[in-house]
């Protein structure tokens, strides 16, 4: 054999060992692998050190995702107290919003954090709902304001919130009693609509006793205006004279009350709203405000 040869031989036996040495620790790593992976399944491997580099590697800012949450239009035209949800969607229709000022007609559009909207050309912020209760007094009337000066309710309830509430229905000048005040404006269609039959009892004070036939009569429907008048409940005051009155009716119709009783030959003195969609004067003096508790606003949304 030539000396050629041999130094061949000699460094495939030196390749053939190193292979086999470096088998051997290929083989010891994966003994330690099975350790990190599920030790029923010899067939699951995982490297410890993929394991580390994995956790500390930055995730790029090209693969992060930015979810903006919006809000729909005529619900963010309702929480601004403009009308309600359904209302808002006439509007929306006819073209009365606008988006950083885009007219938007588009039904479900989804106004984002930082959009400008607009409704008739005055701009919109959605407002933190409030709910406020007033024991109304006399010689005030239910406005925003008035060009003659006169004294409003909104003067009384001024200091209850920064947000810009008004008064769910209406009371005249001369009656006193419950006031709801809100920037709910589903809310205040819920509780002004004649459909929903909202319970109003009001305790009135006649100029001369209510004859037994006249009660009866006014318990029963009957014609005004041209409009049917529809009474839930009628009855004289327990343990007061016959001139005091208790009438539950859930008629929106403007002095309604007093009308019903005019119709009859009778003059209303005084009157006062007692309650009013299940909400009552109990601790409230006439004059002041409070807020609705939780109870008496879950009552409310379920009417």
């Amino acid at each position: 054999m030539s000396k050629q040869q041999k130094s061949s031989r000699g460094r495939q036996t030196e390749n053939s060992k190193f292979k086999k040495t470096n088998s051997k620790k290929q083989t010891k790593t994966s003994k330690k692998d099975v350790k990190f992976g599920n030790k029923k399944d010899k067939n699951y491997r995982i490297n410890p050190n993929t394991i580390k580099n994995f956790k500390k590697k930055p995730s790029s800012d090209t693969n992060k995702v930015i979810i903006k949450k919006g809000i729909r239009l005529n619900k963010y035209i309702a929480n601004a107290g403009i009308c309600s949800r359904r209302e808002a969607d006439v509007y929306i229709a006819a073209g009365n919003a606008t988006v950083n000022g885009k007219i938007i007609t588009e039904m479900g559009y989804q106004v984002m954090p930082n959009d400008i909207v607009r409704f008739d050309g005055q701009s919109l912020t959605p407002e933190t709902k409030q709910y406020v209760l007033l024991n109304k007094p006399k010689n005030y009337i239910t406005t925003m304001d008035d060009e003659r000066g006169r004294k409003t309710v909104m003067d009384l309830v001024a200091s209850a919130t920064k947000e810009r509430i008004y008064p769910v229905g209406r009371l005249d000048r001369a009656t006193t009693g419950l006031l709801l005040f809100t920037n709910d404006g589903e809310l205040t269609k819920k509780l002004t609509h004649p459909k929903h039959n909202v319970r109003k009892l009001y305790h009135a004070t006649l100029d001369k006793k209510l004859q037994m036939k006249d009660l009866q009569s006014i318990a029963v429907n009957f014609i005004l205006e041209g409009k049917m008048v529809f009474v839930d409940k009628i009855s004289y005051v327990d343990g007061k004279p016959k001139t005091e009155i208790g009438i539950e009716i859930h008629s929106g119709r403007n002095r309604i009350v007093r009308k019903i009783f005019a119709h009859f030959g009778y003059k209303v003195v005084k009157l006062d709203r007692v309650i009013f969609a299940g909400l009552t004067k109990k601790n409230l003096p006439r004059g002041f405000h409070r807020p609705l508790t939780k109870q008496e606003l879950n009552y409310l949304k379920m009417i």
